[in-house]
């Protein structure tokens, strides 16, 4: 069949056009506003070129410490996301009965507001009188567990690492089984008839044939790690500890600033076109360090 160019290109106009009004005009002002000293009020801008970058990189400490607190998210709670979503979706995928009850069950933290989930672990799990966890551990006497302070300075992010993990698993889950759906089960009789046991059925079919989805899930879980902001932000408060802060945190606080305002629009901007460096340069390292000849079945 030969095909139209200019049908092709008639179809690929509004996707273009959209992305280059909502993506492409706006990272462009971002990267012209970083360059000038600028409280996003008014006409009073000082043009200071690359200072706000080179300030950034080597007498910001809060800039370190909040890069530093996304790759925690970025690979710690990367890794436990992903071996806790193959798991369940291994287990779903095995022949369970009320696979879609359960898949929905555990995709349902997608779809609560994310101050109706930060309230639900303050105060109904993490709370030291009337949380869960506490409670539970009070209840088979360890006393330990019981007493330990979840929301406190020292803990309170790794807290908010594990709430974010819960959150996010369920999306992951839905992904990978739908990479696991396309799989003929032919694949697995004969494995299994060849006594192959459900860990190397993983490892010899599941992943390697579904290993374009893992990609996509990779890339996906960096791309929202290195950004996140609102259960950060919610779930410790405007007015939290800056060794606890994220880049997308440090950035909304040097922009709008906390309880009492900042206002350095030009300093945010610059930290906002790190992110964004960061995930494009993470999300090409990611597909080509995982890249695969593809499999055929």
């Amino acid at each position: 069949m030969k095909t139209n160019p200019r049908l092709i290109i008639l179809f690929l106009l509004p996707a273009t056009a959209i992305y280059l009004a909502f993506f492409l005009v706006p990272a462009g002002w971002a990267f012209y506003y970083s360059a000038f000293d600028w409280s996003g009020f008014g006409e009073e801008m000082t043009f200071v070129g690359f200072k706000n970058y080179v300030r950034l990189m080597t007498t910001d400490p809060v800039f370190w410490e909040s890069f530093f607190n996304t790759l925690k998210i970025l690979v710690v709670g990367g890794a436990a996301t992903f071996t806790i979503a193959f798991t369940l979706a291994v287990m779903l995928n095995s022949g369970i009965k009320g696979k879609k009850f359960f898949r929905a069950l555990i995709f349902m933290p997608q779809v609560i507001a994310v101050i109706a989930l930060t309230t639900l672990w303050a105060f109904a799990i993490y709370s030291p009188t009337t949380g869960v966890l506490p409670n539970f551990f009070a209840l088979i006497g360890w006393e330990a567990g019981a007493d330990y302070l979840w929301m406190s300075a020292d803990h309170v992010f790794w807290s908010m690492l594990i709430a974010i993990i819960w959150i996010e698993v369920g999306f992951y889950v839905v992904l990978l089984l739908a990479g696991m759906d396309k799989i003929p089960m032919e694949y697995y009789e004969a494995a299994r008839i060849e006594g192959a046991n459900m860990w190397r059925q993983f490892w010899g079919i599941t992943l390697p044939l579904m290993w374009d989805v893992v990609t996509i899930a990779v890339v996906l879980w960096s791309i929202s790690a290195i950004k996140v902001f609102e259960f950060p932000f919610a779930f410790m408060g405007p007015t939290t500890d800056s060794h606890l802060y994220t880049m997308g945190v440090y950035l909304y606080v040097m922009g709008f600033g906390k309880r009492d305002p900042i206002f350095q629009l030009g300093y945010a901007t610059a930290i906002g076109v790190l992110m964004l460096v960061l995930v494009v340069v993470t999300s090409v390292v990611i597909r080509r360090a995982m890249r695969r000849d593809v499999l055929q079945y």
